[in-house]
């Protein structure tokens, strides 16, 4: 795997959890070998999860079981020969056209049955995570304080409310979450709203 490929894989991080089988291990180490530079992205993962684990009295991301099940199904897509991707980055002019690619792929769908939420990375770059995101009924309150996180709707609507200000979103909407501030999403059809989600770091 190229330099790139390995910090954008998830790998590193499912290595410092100790949970790469011997396979992944060795290609890790590897890697760690013959990219020197590797060591300072672990350094800041592990701190990152050290981070995280003084918070650990707070309750964890309502999405943390989603997002670590797209995790593995985006190493897997990418041990089995997908070549990462770089997509746009989510603007107000961004249009469902500049996503067609992801969109229309038979393999970014969810299952015929899932729970509350269902998601599939199109690409998780340091900096950048790109994903396909179904939702049935909604996701509870957040506030992201080091990601700047944006939405454009590709299927259904849904009620985004940010603060005390409700934003009402249809297919073909864009909408950016500020810093600091509790949101909160509703979806009002009675389809799946999907929706393509951008988290870049601030």
């Amino acid at each position: 795997m190229t330099l790139s490929e390995i910090r954008e894989s998830g790998l590193l991080e499912l290595y410092l959890l100790g949970h790469l089988n011997e396979e992944e291990n060795s290609i890790v180490q590897k890697a760690l070998f013959q990219f020197p530079e590797l060591e300072k992205d672990l350094n800041k993962i592990e701190k990152t999860l050290i981070q995280y684990t003084e918070r650990i009295s707070a309750p964890p991301p309502s999405d943390l079981e989603y997002i670590i099940m797209a995790t593995i199904d985006y190493t897997a897509r990418l041990e089995n020969g997908e070549i990462p991707v770089s997509p746009p980055v989510l603007t107000h002019h961004s249009t469902l056209a500049d996503y067609k690619e992801w969109l229309t792929r038979p393999d970014m769908v969810p299952p015929e049955e899932f729970e509350e939420m269902f998601i599939k990375f199109i690409a998780h770059e340091p900096e950048k995570l790109t994903a396909l995101v179904w939702l049935k009924n909604g996701a509870p309150d957040e506030t992201h304080t080091d990601e700047h996180e944006k939405f454009l709707i590709a299927e259904g609507t849904c009620d985004i409310t940010i603060g005390d200000k409700v934003h009402h979103l249809s297919p073909g909407d864009f909408l950016a979450i500020p810093l600091h501030i509790n949101h909160r999403v509703m979806v009002t059809s009675a389809i799946p709203c999907k929706i393509i989600l951008q988290r870049v770091a601030a």
